[in-house]
C-alpha cells in the first residue's frame, strides 16, 4: 500500500465523492429508456444497472491512463491540483442533476483538471493535441454517430415487424432492451469508472505515491467501481425522467435501437482510448431513435437546454476549478476553507432537491416536475438554460431518494 500524505487522502476521498455522483448522474444513460418503456421495473433496472457498472470497472485501464498520462503534464501537478478539479466536477455535476439535466460527468471532470491546471502550473502544462483528439472531436462525433445508427436501426426495426405479432413482437423486443441497457451499464463502467481511477492515479503520481507512467493499483480500480455502482444504485431519478420521457417518447423498438446504437460506440471508444461522455452518445441515441419511428418527435425544448448544458459543462467546471486552485495556493487553511465550500454547497442543494421529489414511484410520470425553488447559483444556471412549459402540476414529495 502506498504511503498516504493528508492531502493525498483527502483527494482520493473527493475523488471517490465524484465517481459517486457520476453514478447518480449517469444512471439514466444505461436505464431511462428501459424504464419508461416499462420493460424493467425502476429499481430492478437501477441494482443491475449497478453491479453491470461494477464489473465493466475491471474490464480496461485504456480512459484512465487517458486522464493520468494523456491530458496534462503529470510533472507539473500537485495534489491540490487535483481536489480543486473534482471540486469543479462535483458542483457541476449536482448542479446539472438538480435541474434535471444529463450533463457529461467525464467533461466536468476534464474541465475541472484542465482549469486548475492552468491555474497551478500555465496553459503549456495542458496537452492540446490529446485535449483535441480525445476528447473534443469524440465530444461532438459521438451523439451524431449514435444518432444515425439509432434512427436507422429504429427504421429496420420497425420495418422488419411489419408482419410480426405485435404482443410477441413487443416481448422480445423488451427483452433486448434489457440486453442492451446491460451492455450499456457495461461500457459505462468501463468508460465513466475509468475517469476516477485515472484522476486517483495521477494524485498518487502527483504526491509521490506511485511512479510516473504507472497503470491504476487493483485497489483504486476497485474502490472506483464500487462507487460508481452504490451511485448507480441509488438512482438519478431527475436525470432519468428527463431522458426517459423529456427528449421524446420511446416504443420498445426504439428503446433496443437507441441502447444498443450507444453501448456500439461507447465499448469502441473506450477499447480506443477515447474520454467519451457516455450522456452525449446515449442521448444521441434516444433523439435519433424519437426520429427513426414514423409519426416521433423530439421535445426540441428540452433538447436545446440540454445542448447549452453540454456546451457551458468543460468551461464552467474549469472555471471552479480554477477558483478552486487559486485558493487551495494560499496554503493548507486555502485547502480547508474550499473543502467547506464544498460541503456547504452539496448540502445546499440536497436541500433544495427535496422540495420537490423524484423517486422510484413517480419517474414514469408524464408530467414535468413544478419549478424548483432554488439559491442563486442555481437561479444562475437555470436563467441561462430556458426550461419548456411545465406539461401538468408537481409531484407530491414522498421518501427521500437521490
Amino acid at each position: 500500500m502506498e504511503s498516504f500524505s493528508l492531502i493525498l487522502a483527502i483527494v482520493v476521498v473527493t475523488a471517490l465523492a465524484f465517481d459517486f455522483t457520476n453514478g447518480f448522474h449517469d444512471t439514466a444513460n444505461a436505464m431511462a429508456t428501459t424504464i419508461s418503456t416499462g420493460a424493467l421495473r425502476p429499481k430492478v433496472a437501477v441494482a443491475m444497472s449497478a453491479v453491470l457498472n461494477l464489473v465493466g470497472a475491471f474490464l480496461s485501464v485504456e480512459v484512465a491512463n487517458t486522464i493520468s498520462k494523456g491530458l496534462v503534464d503529470e510533472t507539473g501537478i500537485r495534489p491540490e491540483v487535483i481536489f480543486a478539479a473534482l471540486v469543479g466536477a462535483i458542483l457541476w455535476n449536482l448542479l446539472t442533476w438538480l435541474v434535471g439535466l444529463p450533463s457529461s460527468s467525464s467533461h466536468a471532470l476534464m474541465g475541472g483538471l484542465i482549469g486548475a491546471t492552468i491555474a497551478s502550473a500555465g496553459m503549456g502544462a495542458v496537452h492540446g493535441d490529446a485535449l483535441v483528439t480525445k476528447v473534443l472531436i469524440p465530444a461532438i462525433a459521438a451523439p451524431i454517430v449514435a444518432g444515425i445508427a439509432a434512427m436507422l436501426a429504429t427504421r429496420l426495426s420497425y420495418t422488419l415487424g411489419k408482419k410480426a405479432d405485435g404482443k410477441a413482437a413487443a416481448k422480445g423486443y423488451r427483452a433486448g432492451q434489457i440486453a442492451s441497457a446491460g451492455l450499456v451499464s457495461l461500457a459505462h463502467g468501463t468508460n465513466d469508472a475509468q475517469k476516477t481511477m485515472g484522476i486517483i492515479t495521477l494524485a498518487l503520481v502527483a504526491g509521490g505515491a506511485v511512479a510516473p507512467d504507472s497503470d491504476p493499483p487493483t485497489w483504486v480500480i476497485l474502490s472506483a467501481g464500487l462507487a460508481i455502482a452504490l451511485g448507480t444504485y441509488l438512482g438519478g431519478w431527475r436525470i432519468i425522467r428527463t431522458m426517459g420521457k423529456g427528449l421524446t417518447d420511446l416504443q420498445p423498438q426504439q428503446g433496443f435501437a437507441a441502447q444498443t446504437s450507444a453501448a456500439t460506440v461507447i465499448l469502441a471508444s473506450s477499447h480506443l482510448g477515447f474520454s467519451l461522455s457516455t450522456t452525449h452518445s446515449v442521448s444521441g441515441a434516444v433523439m435519433g431513435a424519437g426520429l427513426g419511428r414514423k409519426g416521433g418527435v423530439v421535445r426540441w425544448s428540452t433538447a436545446t437546454r440540454m445542448f447549452v448544458a453540454w456546451g457551458l459543462t468543460l468551461p464552467a467546471a474549469a472555471l471552479v476549478g480554477a477558483l478552486a486552485e487559486s485558493v487551495t495556493d494560499l496554503g493548507d487553511w486555502g485547502t480547508a476553507v474550499v473543502a467547506i465550500f464544498l460541503v456547504a454547497s452539496s448540502a445546499a442543494i440536497w436541500k433544495i432537491s427535496r422540495r420537490e421529489v423524484i423517486d422510484a414511484s413517480n419517474v414514469n410520470g408524464t408530467e414535468e416536475p413544478a419549478a424548483i425553488p432554488t439559491a442563486p447559483v442555481t437561479d444562475s444556471l437555470t436563467a441561462t438554460i430556458p426550461s419548456p412549459a411545465a406539461t401538468a402540476a408537481a409531484v407530491e414529495p414522498t421518501a427521500p431518494a437521490v
